[in-house]
């Protein structure tokens, strides 16, 4: 707006100076040229000296002079301040011509008149000079020029208030829709804006409310039937629990038997057997994994010797240094790291840890622990082929296994993701990377509860 009202102030300045200066010119050459019509039959060519000084007289200006090549009246102007450019012209054209110069300051304009003869429009080889100050009309221009800019200054204010009026109301629906957008953006699916008007922009918050009121009906199906499936899951877990403890009690029972029963029917005890560990440990981690989605999941911290804490959970299930097992573990626990932990879910996290080493990885498994900073830091690492690239990135997801062909793998898929969840609810984390002999996981716990 203040642009447009400055440009608005320019122009009508121009309009206003090309007016004053051509109505005056335009005079000024009407006049020259009726009082060369008025004497020109009165004048004999060619014209003597008498007949250009009485021409020169007649013309009834001061400032007129009559030349005839190198002749001229002794009234007017000198002939040599007429500027080269405009004698050129006359001498070349049939027409008036005109130049407005600026001498030391002040405003002139000069005007040529080639005079014709006969009806042929041929030119006689007279032609008249005049020269009129323009004096007068710049300071009408000047006067004009200042009465433009002290209206457009006392304008500017105005304009500037209106200008700023204006971007609000324009702004400020934007402002409201690109807040909405955020919150939205955060998770806060009831916002809605309030519609205004029929503009385009009144459309567009129409459209933003029903994108929401969508988005928040699918969000919220998505989360009933997540929910639901999550129920589901753990309802079934739990109900799993009570035939799986006699189908263990059982098998424990087949398990001792079978090198008295017959050869195939011992392969099949020892398979239901197998089979049957197998789905016990999946509906514990099902449970363990429901607790947490459930936000069930509770810390019992206590004080622990975290190098004692590890080397317990391995020797429990044999994995302690120089004990029977596949493949050869190797500890490095320096006493006296101290932890406020969660006993048996540091267990849980050294056991899936571990475990998933032994399973996919190859000897030597290497367990250490220090402390850093504030924190205590647990790292496996294996020499076996690594994580691929492509799983690396979600290998805590899951049932995620770096072998899709191994459907029926001992790995229930859950133990990785089960052991970060335990490490988060610590306020700890857990990550995975390669180290181009094997794979190594990094458990990262605070050593004071937050």
């Amino acid at each position: 707006m203040i642009v447009g009202a400055t440009a608005a102030a320019g122009a009508s300045y121009v309009s206003a100076r090309n007016a004053i200066l051509g109505g005056f010119q335009d005079q000024t050459m009407l006049k020259l040229r009726d009082q060369i019509v008025a004497y020109l039959p009165t004048v004999s060519l060619p014209p003597t000296q008498t007949t250009l000084d009485a021409f020169g007289t007649a013309l009834k200006s001061s400032n007129a002079v009559v030349v005839y090549h190198g002749l001229h009246s002794d009234s007017g102007i000198n002939p040599d301040s007429v500027p080269a450019d405009l004698r050129q012209a006359v001498s070349r054209s049939t027409n008036i011509q005109f130049q407005r110069v600026d001498a030391e300051g002040y405003p002139q304009l000069f005007v040529g008149v080639p005079v014709q003869t006969g009806t042929d429009g041929g030119t006689s080889g007279i032609e008249v000079y005049t020269m009129v100050t323009l004096v007068q009309q710049q300071a009408a221009i000047d006067e004009l020029a200042r009465t433009a800019w002290q209206t457009s200054a006392l304008a500017l204010p105005f304009a500037v208030v209106l200008a700023l009026l204006a971007a609000r109301q324009v702004l400020r629906p934007v402002r409201a829709l690109n807040t909405a957008a955020s919150q939205l953006g955060r998770g806060k699916l009831d916002v809605r804006l309030r519609v205004k008007g029929s503009d385009e922009l009144a459309q567009l918050v129409t459209t933003f409310n029903n994108t929401a009121a969508e988005l928040e009906r699918t969000v919220g199906t998505l989360r009933t039937m997540e929910s639901e499936a999550r129920r589901f899951v753990a309802d079934v877990s739990h109900e799993l629990r009570t035939p799986l403890a006699a189908m263990n009690a059982v098998t424990d029972v087949l398990d001792e038997d079978a090198d008295q029963l017959p050869p195939d029917t011992a392969v099949a005890a020892r398979l239901v057997s197998a089979e049957t560990r197998r789905l016990t440990r999946l509906v514990q981690d099902l449970i363990e994994i429901s607790r947490f989605d459930a936000g069930r999941a509770e810390l019992r911290r206590e004080d622990l010797d975290v190098a004692a804490a590890i080397t317990d959970s391995l020797t429990a299930r044999g994995w302690a240094p120089g004990g029977e097992v596949v493949a050869e573990v190797v500890a490095d626990l320096p006493p006296g790291i101290t932890a406020r932990l969660d006993r048996r879910r540091l267990d849980i996290v050294v056991a899936n840890l571990v475990g998933n080493a032994l399973r996919h990885g190859a000897p030597p498994v290497e367990v250490s622990v220090r402390a850093e900073r504030g924190d205590v830091v647990l790292t496996v690492t294996d020499h076996g082929p690594g994580i691929p690239e492509a799983v690396l990135p979600r290998v805590f997801d899951r049932f995620t296994k770096a072998d899709t062909a191994r459907a029926r793998s001992e790995g229930s898929g859950l133990g990785l993701s089960i052991a970060r969840e335990n490490a988060r609810l610590h306020g700890g984390d857990i990550v995975a990377a390669n180290t181009g002999t094997g794979a190594r996981f990094e458990l990262r716990l605070p050593r004071e509860a937050w």
